[in-house]
């Protein structure tokens, strides 16, 4: 394709998928085009000899990578439901591409000059997505740009909502470090407290920053126990509750317009982890029912959280790695301040990423990538909003069908777009035994007919809570049980097939 193709009969860009492929090379062949004619502006430039590689050695070396390529799972597929992945929209793959053959690096804004508007044009899109309306404030620095990125027009603005600091990180996993970081510094010698389905990265965190930990116990739901929270910090020594929009394990959402004022009522910070669950917030609107009011509620309170943690690598359809984090106050800037003999001198006035950063060197295109996607998807019901959607209405759908299954029960019922499920057994070893062989056969099936699941561990008090009689012990390690993600759109219109593929697996266990 080329690129005057491109340009006077384009091709509609679909998901990721093979027919995409098309597409998608044409604008590669474009960015090709771009880069060299960008390179040629700055005169000639040789390659240095020790660079060049024989071009046979180059042609194994790709054979290799292929070979070994061979051996992921079918993340773009339908059939796929087993984690929480899924490949990045081609907008993003080729803003990430382009961009990552500049190789900007957004520490500052002498390494990455376009990269790093970008990121801030982004960060304000995810804030405004929580309900932020309050913006930078409109400081021009010497290229006419705002300046003073994060910071709120006046007072009455932050009292409003969350009126951002924030950046792009390399994972979300960065992006809790830094919000636990600035728990640390807001509330020295106080321990941080996380419901016990969290992620384990906040455990793992508040260790590294030497900060004591809590875990708090969660409901039938696998939500944070407000009781027992309140049990705790009323009794002094938590500075902050981590609050989760969509646990990894099962989707929850912690009560998140319930927990903030109890937590305002002790004294105590509340951070959100909606690295998995965020962009759920463009279907959580008054008037839209796909989600169960007390959860679009939940995500509606975020904005009147002090941070917040989104993945964009998960729902927002960007490569690994992307996350995101955002703080209500911009004075927590001054935690991060440092100075740089060797950076930060090309820009006047205007706000360095790294200055608000504990990550130094970050890709500049992924920046790029999510900008790109933005400007095609943007954070609206209507765009990125209507790609969430469809994994929603798969859970409920998929949900439904399992309550009236001869060879499944529910689990619990999904907040989200992980559904939860168990082969029915004569007891919880059992249920193990079968979910085990659920997920090997699915996988190990010809590839034309796999299907992949994950499998979820639960103690006998977990299935007790939430109204299952399955008797005997579980093995040590917990009973596995089923656990399936829907994210992908695509995975809608088949969901009546993945349904009758997974009781398939499940009759032919013991058959």
């Amino acid at each position: 394709m080329s690129s005057d193709e491109i340009v006077t009969n384009p091709a509609p860009l679909p998901g990721m998928s093979a027919a995409a492929m098309g597409p998608l090379r044409g604008y590669l062949d474009e960015a090709m085009g771009f880069i060299t004619e960008w390179m040629n502006e700055y005169g000639p430039s040789t390659p240095h000899p020790t660079q060049e590689v024989d071009a046979d050695a180059f042609h194994g070396a790709f054979e290799e990578l292929t070979t070994r390529l061979r051996a992921n799972y079918p993340f773009f597929h339908p059939r796929y439901v087993g984690q929480m992945l899924k490949p990045p929209h081609p907008a993003a793959v080729v803003g990430y591409l382009t961009t990552m053959l500049i190789n900007p690096n957004n520490h500052d804004l002498d390494a990455g000059a376009a990269t790093t508007r970008m990121e801030q044009e982004c960060v304000d899109a995810i804030a405004h997505m929580f309900g932020c309306r309050a913006h930078r404030q409109a400081m021009e620095g010497k290229n006419g740009s705002s300046a003073s990125f994060g910071v709120p027009h006046d007072d009455s603005e932050h009292e409003s909502g969350m009126c951002h600091l924030g950046h792009l990180t390399t994972s979300g996993t960065v992006a809790n470090l830094e919000a636990l970081f600035v728990a640390r510094e807001t509330h020295p010698r106080k321990a941080i407290a996380h419901s016990a389905d969290a992620h384990y990265t906040h455990g793992r965190m508040s260790h590294l920053l030497n900060v004591p930990s809590v875990a708090v116990p969660t409901d039938s739901r696998g939500r944070m126990d407000l009781v027992a929270l309140e049990h705790l910090i009323s009794a002094g020594g938590i500075g902050t509750v981590v609050l989760t929009a969509g646990t990894t394990g099962l989707g929850a959402v912690d009560p998140i317009d319930k927990a903030i004022p109890l937590c305002r009522k002790y004294g105590v910070r509340v951070h959100v982890d909606a690295a998995y669950g965020g962009f759920f917030r463009l279907l959580a609107e008054e008037g839209d029912a796909l989600l169960a009011p007390d959860v679009a509620a939940a995500f509606r309170a975020i904005d009147e959280a002090d941070s917040v943690v989104i993945d964009p690598h998960k729902h927002g359809l960007q490569p690994y790695g992307c996350g995101a984090v955002l703080f209500r106050d911009p004075n927590v800037a001054n935690f991060y301040d440092h100075t740089s003999p060797y950076t930060y001198f090309t820009s006047g006035d205007d706000l360095h990423m790294g200055e608000i950063s504990l990550e130094c060197s970050r890709s500049g295109a992924s920046a790029a990538a999510l900008w790109m996607t933005l400007q095609l998807l943007p954070l609206t019901r209507e765009g990125t909003g209507e790609i969430v959607a469809p994994g929603r209405r798969a859970a409920l759908a998929w949900a439904e069908k399992l309550r009236g299954s001869e060879v499944f029960d529910l689990y619990q019922e999904p907040d989200l777009d992980i559904v939860s499920y168990f082969p029915k057994g004569d007891s919880l070893a059992d249920v193990d035994r079968r979910s085990g062989a659920i997920l090997t056969n699915g996988m190990n099936a010809p590839r034309d007919e796999s299907l992949f699941v994950a499998t979820y561990q639960v103690k006998p008090d977990d299935m007790t809570n939430r109204g299952h009689d399955v008797p005997g012990a579980a093995p040590e390690a917990g009973a596995r049980i089923l656990r399936s993600v829907t994210m992908k759109p695509e995975t809608e219109p088949l969901i009546d097939e993945i349904h009758a593929a997974v009781e398939k697996l499940a009759r032919a266990v013991d058959a």
